[in-house]
């Protein structure tokens, strides 16, 4: 388990800090292996086989099941490594970010066009309790 840091009250944000890093390991392993044919071939073909190839947790394991796109960031998962999971299933890294925040592409699109989501209510967790 990591210690809190000052920047765990950002909300919504995974810090991929160097605790993140080492708790994430064997899933970024997970995910980066799938830059390949054969290891996408081995996962399409059993995964649950393929993903005992690497010593993840039972909860990493799970959101990998799930697709809990969030849940793996919050796992350790890089969200550059995390993302080969999601072109493994055909999912482009717009769309990837559009589910993550929880808008639909256009709307995500739109946003980043427009100078990205507000700070306003974005700041801190605190700021979510007022409301």
């Amino acid at each position: 388990m990591r210690d809190e840091k000052e920047y765990d009250d950002i909300p919504g944000t995974y810090v991929f800090d160097a605790d993140r890093s080492r708790e994430g390991y064997h899933l970024n392993q997970f995910c980066i292996s799938l830059r390949t044919q054969k290891a996408r071939d081995a996962m399409k073909a059993d995964p649950e086989e393929y993903m005992s190839r690497f010593p993840m947790t039972e909860d990493q394991k799970q959101a990998i099941r799930d697709r809990a796109w969030n849940r793996l960031l919050e796992l350790g998962g890089n969200i550059y490594y995390t993302s080969k999971l999601a072109a493994f299933d055909g999912i482009t890294f717009q769309d990837l970010a559009a589910m993550m925040t929880g808008v639909s592409r256009d709307e995500y699109r739109d946003m980043m066009l427009h100078g990205g989501r507000s700070i306003e209510g974005n700041r801190s967790k605190s700021e979510w309790e007022k409301k």
